[in-house]
C-alpha cells in the first residue's frame, strides 16, 4: 500500500520497540529466538534483538531495497544477533516450531488474506511461543482540528485499499483474524495502543510525511491507477495536510489494535 518511498521509511525509522511493541516487551526474554515479519528498516527489529540477546534474530521484508538498508542499520548497531533478509510472509523459509516469538507491525492491513499469514506465523512459531500483531485502524483515527481535507483523505485511503482488497481497519479485526487463524481463544490476549501527535515537531513531522505520501508514495500511485483520484486531488490533499500541521492546536491520534496469541 504504501510502498517504500522516502516519506514511508521516514515514519519507519521513528518506530522503536517501545512506541510500537510496548504490549510485547513483558513477554520477551534473553535467549529467545525471533521472527519479525515486514521488517521494514529495522529499527524496531534491532531493538527487539537487544531484548532477547543473545537470541537469534531474523527479519524479513518483501522488498530488497529495504533489507538493504535494515542491515547497514544492524551493522552501525552492533547488532550481532540479527540478519535480514527478503521473505514472503505466506510462505516463510523456516521449519515448524522454530521460533518463540513471530512479531508483525503494521503488516496484515496490506495483505489480502491476513489470515493465511497468520496460519503461517503460527506455523512456525514452537508450542508455548507468542505471535505478536499490531495494525492501526484508520477509522478510529482522530484530529483536531477539524479538517474537511482530513476527511477526504481518510474516505481516500479507504476506497484505495478496499481496492486493493485489503483492510485499512485492521486493527480492531485482529482478535477475529487470530480466532479464524486457529489460535485457541484461551491463550490470546488482546489489548489497543496510541501514538499521538500534538506537539509542535512532531505535528510538523507527522504533516510533512503524509503530505509528501500523499503525492509521491505508492499510495498517490495507486489511488491514480484505481480511478480515485487525480494529481491535483492529492495536491489539494497535501496542502490540506501542511495546513493541518500548521494549526497550533492540532492533535491527531493512531489507534492501534493489538494481540498476543499462544501457539
Amino acid at each position: 500500500m504504501h510502498g517504500h518511498h522516502e516519506s514511508v521509511l521516514r515514519s519507519h525509522r521513528w518506530r522503536t520497540a517501545e512506541n510500537s511493541a510496548a504490549y510485547l516487551l513483558p513477554v520477551l526474554e534473553p535467549g529467545q529466538r525471533l521472527l519479525d515479519v515486514g521488517c521494514g528498516p529495522g529499527t524496531v527489529t534491532i531493538d527487539l534483538a537487544q531484548r532477547v540477546a543473545p537470541g537469534e534474530v531474523h527479519g524479513i521484508d518483501a522488498s530488497s531495497a529495504v533489507i538493504e538498508i535494515a542491515r547497514k542499520a544492524a551493522a552501525d548497531a552492533g547488532a550481532l544477533n540479527v540478519t535480514f533478509e527478503v521473505g514472503d510472509a505466506y510462505e516463510l523459509a523456516f521449519d515448524d516450531d522454530t521460533f518463540d516469538v513471530v512479531h508483525a507491525h503494521q503488516v496484515l492491513q496490506h495483505l489480502t488474506d491476513p489470515v493465511a499469514a497468520l496460519r503461517e506465523m503460527r506455523r512456525v512459531t514452537r508450542p508455548g511461543g507468542v505471535v505478536a500483531v499490531r495494525d492501526s485502524d484508520y477509522s478510529g483515527m482522530t484530529w483536531f482540528p477539524p479538517s474537511a481535507g482530513l476527511d477526504e483523505w481518510s474516505a481516500l485511503y479507504h476506497e484505495v485499499t478496499q481496492a486493493n482488497g485489503a483492510e485499512a481497519d485492521a486493527g480492531r479485526r485482529l482478535l477475529q483474524w487470530v480466532r479464524e487463524a486457529g489460535f485457541d481463544p484461551a491463550g490470546v490476549a488482546p489489548s489497543a495502543g496510541v501514538w499521538c501527535y500534538a506537539t509542535p515537531q512532531d505535528r510538523a513531522w507527522w504533516a510533512g510525511l503524509w503530505a509528501d505520501r500523499c503525492v509521491a508514495s505508492n499510495f498517490a500511485q495507486q489511488a491514480i491507477a484505481h480511478g480515485l483520484a487525480d494529481e491535483v486531488g492529492l495536491e489539494q490533499l497535501a496542502d490540506a495536510w501542511h495546513e493541518w500541521g500548521r494549526q497550533p492546536d492540532g492533535w491527531f491520534a493512531v489507534l492501534h489494535g493489538e494481540v498476543l496469541a499462544r501457539a
